[in-house]
């Protein structure tokens, strides 16, 4: 299986699996991407993915949607134009071609209805997190609440450190500049940073990341460190009690950084 990102807009990515023959995307907010893709690779579109509702993961359904006629599986919590085959926490996605199966988990924060979809059957495995987990951050809460954020996190902070992190947005340059503001101390964050920066200078994604390395370096997954507890505390004013009042600090003052 062939994951490769397909950029759009300023900083969107499509997720594209292909096994050489049929494909399978992940929020296509534009149609024209994908298409290229299709038609430079030799590409079948079988499925589209969808985490939410937002016009960037939405906003080319119906254009993909005028030629061929493929399910399109997104959150059952959020209406969505397009979607044929609504899904909840637990469903099971089992594609023949290309063959591939996937789990939803309900992971609402961005948005009400927020879903992530994790490959059951992949080694290493994938999770695709829409704009729930970046790297090196995570998603603004525009519909959810501290708590949903603080339990979509923790979820997603437990799968395998293997797993790999394909985000929907190229933020993590940004998000590494809040990192060492929020944990002045983390040697692991200063050597991906550095890392990042090469890629981005090279004009490669940064993406995927990985669970193992997201809890190294990701702030909003290390409420345990020390120095990230005494920046928070120094910014707030308030010492956090626990993880889901220290994800609220941090998100608050990422939204002001």
């Amino acid at each position: 299986m062939h994951i490769i990102p397909l950029p759009a807009f300023r900083d969107n990515y499509i997720w594209l699996m292909h096994d050489g023959r049929h494909a399978v995307v992940v929020d296509p907010g534009d149609a024209a991407p994908v298409e290229a893709a299709l038609q430079a690779l030799g590409l079948q579109l079988e499925a589209i993915l969808v985490t939410h509702h937002h016009a960037d993961h939405v906003g080319g359904l119906a254009a993909l949607l005028e030629l061929r006629r493929v399910p399109v599986y997104g959150p059952a919590a959020e209406s969505i134009e397009h979607v044929s085959h609504p899904v909840c926490e637990g469903d099971e996605i089992h594609l023949a071609a290309p063959m591939l199966s996937l789990r939803v988990l309900e992971v609402p924060a961005h948005t009400a209805g927020h879903v992530a979809y994790v490959g059951m059957d992949i080694e290493p495995g994938v999770l695709f997190c829409g704009d729930t987990l970046f790297s090196a951050g995570c998603g603004r809460l525009f519909e959810g609440t501290p708590a949903q954020l603080d339990a979509a996190l923790t979820r997603l902070a437990a799968l395998p450190e293997s797993t790999r992190v394909f985000c929907a947005h190229e933020y993590t340059l940004a998000n590494l500049a809040f990192a060492r503001a929020a944990e002045p101390h983390n040697p692991a964050r200063d050597r991906y940073a550095s890392a990042c920066e090469a890629l981005r200078a090279q004009g490669k994604p940064t993406l995927p990341s990985t669970i193992g390395r997201e809890r190294e370096i990701n702030p909003f997954l290390r409420c345990d460190s020390p120095s990230l507890l005494a920046a928070v505390h120094a910014h707030s004013g308030e010492r956090p009690q626990d993880s889901r009042a220290c994800r609220a600090a941090l998100r608050a003052w990422k939204d002001n950084f």
